[in-house]
Parts: C-alpha cells; sequence; structure tokens
C-alpha cells in the first residue's frame, strides 16, 4: 500500500477510535513502529471494539464511546469468546475461521494495547489507566509444528548456495527477455532499483519494514553496514556482504537523475507516484520479490530472502550467535531452525558422497 493511501486509511480509521486508542497509536509511532504495522493493530481495535458491542460486552452505542471500566473489567472468559468468534468467524471462499496464526496476530495486537494501558500509560498521578490485564489471562496456542517440519517446508523456498547469485543474475540478464515492449520498459526503468533491493535483503537478512525505511543517511557504502530500526525502535548497524555492493552502486548512480527526489526526501529506495519520487512502500516491495522468484524458480516473500541470508550464514559460521546478531534478534531461540535446514542440507551432500 502506498504511504499516502495508509496515511489516509490510519487517519479514517482513527476518527472511529477512543482517545485511549489515539494516545497508544501516537505513543507507537515515536518508537517508531511501523505505519504498516500500526494500521493493521487498528483494524485489529476496530474488529474487537465493533464484537464488544455486537455481543453486549459494552453498552456503547460506537466504537469511540468504548471506555477503560470495560476493558479493565474483561473477563478471561470474553477473551476467549472472541477467539472462538475469530476461529468460526466466516471468510472468503466458503471458509470458515481464521487460522491459528491469524488468531495469534490479534491476540498480539491486543496484547499490545492491554499493555500500554496497564503499565506504560500515564494517567492521574503518572499512574497508568488500570493495573488489571485480562490479556496476561488468555493462554495462545503453540505451534505444533516441529522445526524440522518447519524446515522441510522452507528449504525449497530458499535460494541457496550458488542460487543467491544465480537469482541476481536471473534478473539482470534473463528475466527481460520473457517481456513485452511495455513491460520492458517499466522493468528497464527500475532495473537497478529492484536488483539493489533484493541484493541488500539477500546480502543483509534485514526485513522488509527496515529496508523501507532506510535513509540515504543510513547505507555507508565504504564499510558496507546500513542502520535500520529494528522491532521496538531499537537502531541496529547491520553488515552486509560483498557481493551486494555492486547491485547498491549501480542503483546510487541512477537515483538522482531517474527518479529526481525532491532535497528533503531521504528515503533512499524510491518509486514514482504520481509523477513525483517517495519512500518505496512495502506492497510494491512484495510484489517485485514476487514477480521476479516466480519467474526464477518459485514464487516467495520478502521474508525468505532473509531466512536464505540466515541459512548460509549459519552454514558458513556453524554459529546461532553470530546470526542472531545479524538479523537483530535478542536470543538464538529463533535461530533454531535454520541449523535444521543445514542438517537436511548437510545429510543431502553425504548422500552424493
Amino acid at each position: 500500500m502506498k504511504r499516502e493511501l495508509l496515511l489516509a486509511n490510519i487517519d479514517s480509521i482513527k476518527k472511529r477510535m477512543p482517545d485511549f486508542v489515539l494516545e497508544y497509536y501516537q505513543s507507537k509511532l515515536s518508537i517508531p513502529y511501523s505505519l504498516t504495522t500500526l494500521y493493521q493493530y487498528l483494524l485489529e481495535y476496530e474488529r474487537f471494539f465493533n464484537w464488544l458491542i455486537d455481543s453486549d460486552v459494552s453498552k456503547a452505542k460506537n466504537i469511540s464511546g468504548i471506555d477503560l471500566d470495560t476493558l479493565e473489567n474483561l473477563a478471561r472468559s470474553d477473551i476467549e469468546g472472541y477467539i472462538l468468534y475469530l476461529r468460526e468467524k466466516p471468510r472468503q471462499n466458503n471458509k470458515s475461521g481464521l487460522t491459528q496464526n491469524s488468531v495469534k496476530r490479534t491476540l498480539a495486537a491486543l496484547s499490545s494495547l492491554f499493555k500500554y494501558l496497564t503499565e506504560q500509560a500515564e494517567g492521574v498521578n503518572g499512574e497508568p489507566y488500570f493495573y488489571r490485564n485480562v490479556m496476561k489471562k488468555v493462554q495462545i496456542q503453540k505451534n505444533r509444528e516441529t522445526l524440522a517440519s518447519r524446515a522441510e517446508n522452507i528449504k525449497g523456498k530458499l535460494f541457496l548456495g550458488d542460487e543467491t547469485q544465480g537469482f541476481l543474475d536471473f534478473i539482470d540478464n534473463e528475466y527481460e527477455k520473457s517481456l513485452s515492449n511495455r513491460a520492458l520498459s517499466s522493468f528497464n526503468k527500475n532495473k537497478e532499483r529492484d536488483l539493489a533491493i533484493i541484493a541488500l535483503m539477500l546480502a543483509s537478512g534485514v526485513r522488509l519494514s527496515e529496508a523501507v525505511n532506510i535513509n540515504i543517511a543510513d547505507l555507508n557504502m565504504k564499510t558496507l553496514v546500513v542502520e535500520v530500526t529494528r522491532k521496538g525502535g531499537k537502531r541496529d548497524a547491520v553488515n552486509i556482504a560483498k557481493f551486494a555492493e555492486l547491485y547498491l552502486l549501480n542503483y546510487l548512480e541512477i537515483r538522482e537523475q531517474r527518479y529526481k527526489p525532491e532535497k528533503s526526501n531521504k528515503a533512499f529506495f524510491l518509486s514514482i507516484y504520481r509523477g513525483q519520487a517517495s519512500r518505496i512502500d512495502g506492497s510494491s516491495i512484495e510484489k517485485l520479490v514476487s514477480k521476479y522468484s516466480q519467474a526464477f524458480k518459485v514464487r516467495i516473500t520478502p521474508h525468505k530472502l532473509r531466512h536464505t541470508l540466515a541459512t548460509r550464514l549459519y552454514a558458513q559460521t556453524n554459529s546461532q550467535v553470530l546470526v542472531s546478531h545479524q538479523l537483530g534478534h535478542s536470543s538464538t531461540q529463533v535461530t533454531d531452525l535454520y541449523t535444521h535446514i543445514i542438517s537436511q542440507e548437510q545429510k543431502n551432500a553425504l548422500d552424493e558422497l
């Protein structure tokens, strides 16, 4: 979603929110949370508040009338009832209920709001609005899929070994051969930018939101380090593998002349929107990764590029600590997946001896 449209949608939904949600939004914007995340959270709150009203848990006539007393006095059974509603709620294509992962995302959004209201907000005398956090009483079902199973499912969607460079070479030299004249013109206009984005993600493992929010001043080509804002608003300096250098330099050479950004526009990755240069948005990156990867091998998401870097780095270093630092994780627990992927790769290699 384009940044301008995203901001318009956020402004629209904010008009329907209670004051305490607007305070939450302002607080998280200053960290900063990404606009996409905040928009998704606002949508979750809108759905939850509508359910409170429809289920007579709240007597408010509209969302803006939801009060803090209602949230403070919610019972665990209320939240469990909402979870059941989500799981049974009709969806498109006659499918019923949200997936477990979707429910988890919903609960994560609610947990963030309740944590703010019970711990971080400052009401009278600097105290939180209330102290009873019902979300701490809700159990979230753990993922039943083992790491080995996850590794098996995603390894075919990673561009490991020579495929990393092969993917970039395909975009650079082969992809255009199947395009019409009109599509070719569009491709050539953004070729250097698209290659720089994909190369950076494959060479650093930065998240989609982190890549979107990179500014010109954040990239140091002499040291091949990029500064990004991690989850929770923490700044981090991320090393970039050498193979991405040429693609980044090629993009820098054409950035000013081709996109003609205003001096006030500090975004590193640009797109043209309504004739003007603007910061590229996450959905545009998702689309370009999808189209190139599908033409090359298999359709993937930007997150698989992150998995690719992490898996290759672990194979090279055999260190979960180094992988965790590269990805910006505070512990090595989330990098256990990559040990399982590499174990399978090692097994395949042994079978060929």
